[in-house]
């Protein structure tokens, strides 16, 4: 990742748009290198100037941002998505999560928190407000008899962002074992990558976001 994060802006108001572009330029590690009004223009700039992370609304005509943000990754393009709405309903924090957000804001949050969601995401972590997860413990499920004991004591470290060498220290493991691990955990729960497995973690557990680790 470059020093600066490169950041692609989605909204249909043009007003919220040229508002947040404006606040992004005071910030000299933060770069808006595109903008878009409607879904298709966002999936159009993602894949022109390849920003760290793209914000989107979830309203938004042509494409919404549920359907963007599944397109992004079913495409498997390398960026990290901050879904930026209205709602803290539980509609919008499922579509978020369920759809691999790396993130979710409120655009009634003080604009400095938008801000730094913008800059945790484009670092690697899950943020989510308190509003989310307040609903997420209200909608706790379980993660499910197929993974072992040892395979969810992995997943909470994983969630919490420890890499392979601190997960191996912690459970008095080798690397390959975590290794061994993590696919299996990945493969039971339908998911690629440590941000995803985070994902159903802090969806089933309810639990606040932690920084995860790109090490695999």
């Amino acid at each position: 990742m470059s020093e600066r994060l490169r950041v692609v802006l989605a909204d249909d108001h043009e007003l919220v748009l040229e508002g947040l572009r404006a606040l992004l330029a005071n910030e000299p590690d933060l770069e808006v290198v595109g903008t878009a009004t409607d879904g298709a223009g966002l999936l159009t700039a993602v894949k022109r100037y390849q920003p760290d992370v793209a914000v989107l609304d979830l309203q938004m005509p042509t494409l919404d941002g549920a359907s963007c943000l599944a397109e992004i990754r079913r495409r498997g393009l390398p960026v990290r998505v901050l879904v930026l709405t209205a709602f803290s309903d539980g509609e919008s924090v499922q579509s978020a999560l369920e759809g691999g957000a790396d993130g979710l804001a409120l655009k009634t949050a003080p604009p400095r928190q938008t801000i730094e969601a913008i800059r945790q995401v484009g670092q690697g972590y899950l943020v989510f407000p308190s509003a989310a997860r307040k609903w997420l413990r209200g909608h706790q499920r379980d993660l499910g008899p197929d993974l072992s004991a040892r395979e969810k004591e992995v997943l909470e470290l994983v969630a919490k962002g420890l890499t392979n060498t601190q997960l191996a220290e912690a459970l008095s493991l080798s690397e390959n074992t975590v290794k061994f691990h993590l696919q299996n955990i990945f493969q039971k729960l339908g998911v690629s990558n440590r941000t995803e497995a985070a994902g159903v973690y802090f969806r089933t557990r309810g639990t606040g976001a932690q920084p995860i680790a790109d090490s695999r």
